[in-house]
């Protein structure tokens, strides 16, 4: 594990520690309930957790990596979709906290918004740190990207409108919303990682490390 690796596991870490805010705030009632008040100790205890969980994390799995290899690529690119996920789930948590909105055409296009800025993140740490693939983007490459991306585009915009639909009566709109955010990073991360690894950033030899 390089320094480069601590210190951008750090960066992840702090970052996401930071986009969870939007999300303790819009859950902060579901939270209070079972015993988890949102105040200004929680939030920083939160950020302190994240910012250093993600190096931690990061360590382990390099220790793992030099038996599987892959295995360290793999927990960077979970880092990164973690990152991902977060903007993913902050975004659309602003966008329902400024809006008051939380299902129907709306969250669909919330729900894009925030997909396309977690995307734009993925393509530049994905490309110059989890898979090694330096040097300046080429057009063929951002086109391999994004097709790619729109697929993973697709799964992810409509699994969080179907699992929308399916609210229960009995659930509150935030917190399900939330949920069908969550759904819908889980089905297209594989996706993702699989297509960038060998569609998007493939290299003739790969250097794992």
């Amino acid at each position: 594990m390089t320094k480069k690796d601590i210190t951008l596991g750090f960066v992840i870490g702090a970052a996401v520690g930071l986009l969870v805010q939007p999300v303790m705030s819009n859950l902060a009632v579901t939270l209070a309930n079972i015993g988890l008040g949102v105040n200004m100790t929680t939030r920083i205890i939160a950020f302190v957790f994240f910012t250093l969980f993600a190096p931690l994390a990061l360590f382990i799995a390099s220790l793992i990596g030099k038996f599987v290899p892959v295995v360290y690529q793999f927990s960077k690119f979970a880092a990164v979709g973690t990152l991902n996920s977060l903007i993913n789930i902050g975004v659309g948590n602003l966008l329902i906290a400024m809006t008051g909105i939380t299902s129907g055409f709306w969250f669909t296009i919330f729900a894009s918004v925030s997909f396309l800025c977690a995307t734009t993140n993925s393509f530049f740490w994905n490309k110059l740190w989890t898979f090694g693939a330096g040097g300046t983007a080429g057009a063929s490459q951002v086109v391999k990207f994004y097709v790619i991306s729109g697929g993973g585009f697709f799964l992810n915009v409509t699994t969080a409108t179907w699992v929308n639909t399916l609210r229960p009566v009995a659930v509150q709109g935030k917190v399900w919303a939330n949920f069908a955010f969550l759904c819908a990073i889980g089905v297209s991360f594989l996706w993702n990682f699989l297509g960038y690894k060998f569609f998007v950033f493939k290299k003739s030899k790969e250097t794992v490390g």
